[in-house]
Protein backbone atom coordinates (compact mmCIF):
# COMPACT_ATOMS: atom_id res chain seq x y z
CA UNK A 1 0.00 0.00 0.00
CA UNK A 2 1.15 3.54 -0.74
CA UNK A 3 2.24 5.67 2.17
CA UNK A 4 -0.17 8.46 3.05
CA UNK A 5 0.75 11.57 4.98
CA UNK A 6 -1.79 14.24 5.94
CA UNK A 7 -0.36 17.67 6.76
CA UNK A 8 -2.65 19.51 9.17
CA UNK A 9 -3.09 22.32 11.67
CA UNK A 10 -4.91 22.12 14.99
CA UNK A 11 -7.89 24.35 14.15
CA UNK A 12 -8.55 23.14 10.57
CA UNK A 13 -12.02 21.57 10.13
CA UNK A 14 -11.12 20.14 6.70
CA UNK A 15 -8.10 18.42 8.24
CA UNK A 16 -10.45 16.63 10.63
CA UNK A 17 -12.65 15.65 7.68
CA UNK A 18 -9.70 14.11 5.79
CA UNK A 19 -8.54 12.21 8.87
CA UNK A 20 -12.07 10.96 9.59
CA UNK A 21 -12.52 9.91 5.96
CA UNK A 22 -9.30 7.89 5.94
CA UNK A 23 -10.10 6.35 9.33
CA UNK A 24 -13.63 5.42 8.19
CA UNK A 25 -12.12 3.71 5.12
CA UNK A 26 -9.61 1.80 7.32
CA UNK A 27 -6.75 3.48 5.46
CA UNK A 28 -3.63 3.98 7.59
CA UNK A 29 -1.98 7.39 7.44
CA UNK A 30 0.59 9.51 9.20
CA UNK A 31 -0.37 12.97 10.44
CA UNK A 32 2.09 15.87 10.49
CA UNK A 33 0.89 18.99 12.29
CA UNK A 34 2.67 21.89 10.58
CA UNK A 35 1.73 24.39 13.30
CA UNK A 36 4.33 22.91 15.60
CA UNK A 37 6.95 22.74 12.85
CA UNK A 38 7.16 25.81 10.56
CA UNK A 39 10.09 24.27 8.67
CA UNK A 40 7.80 21.52 7.39
CA UNK A 41 5.22 24.13 6.33
CA UNK A 42 7.92 25.92 4.35
CA UNK A 43 8.87 22.64 2.67
CA UNK A 44 5.21 22.05 1.75
CA UNK A 45 4.89 25.49 0.19
CA UNK A 46 8.03 24.83 -1.86
CA UNK A 47 6.73 21.43 -3.05
CA UNK A 48 3.10 22.32 -3.76
CA UNK A 49 2.95 26.11 -3.96
CA UNK A 50 0.05 25.98 -1.49
CA UNK A 51 -0.14 27.56 1.96
CA UNK A 52 -3.41 25.93 3.00
CA UNK A 53 -4.10 22.65 4.75
CA UNK A 54 -4.96 19.87 4.61
CA UNK A 55 -2.43 18.67 2.10
CA UNK A 56 -2.34 14.92 1.62
CA UNK A 57 0.55 13.09 0.00
CA UNK A 58 -0.34 9.69 -1.43
CA UNK A 59 2.73 7.88 -2.72
CA UNK A 60 4.27 11.11 -4.00
CA UNK A 61 1.04 12.59 -5.41
CA UNK A 62 -0.39 15.69 -3.68
CA UNK A 63 -4.06 16.34 -2.97
CA UNK A 64 -4.92 19.80 -1.67
CA UNK A 65 -7.93 20.29 0.61
CA UNK A 66 -10.68 17.80 1.46
CA UNK A 67 -11.08 15.80 -1.75
CA UNK A 68 -12.00 12.18 -0.98
CA UNK A 69 -12.43 11.23 -4.66
CA UNK A 70 -8.91 12.37 -5.54
CA UNK A 71 -7.49 10.63 -2.47
CA UNK A 72 -9.14 7.33 -3.44
CA UNK A 73 -8.03 7.70 -7.08
CA UNK A 74 -4.44 8.31 -5.95
CA UNK A 75 -4.55 5.27 -3.63
CA UNK A 76 -5.92 3.01 -6.36
CA UNK A 77 -3.38 4.15 -8.99
CA UNK A 78 -0.54 1.69 -9.48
Amino acid sequence: MKSITVYTTTQCPYCVMVKNFLTDQDIPFKEVNVESNPDIMNQLVQKTGQFGVPQTEVGGQWIIGFDPNSIMTAIERR
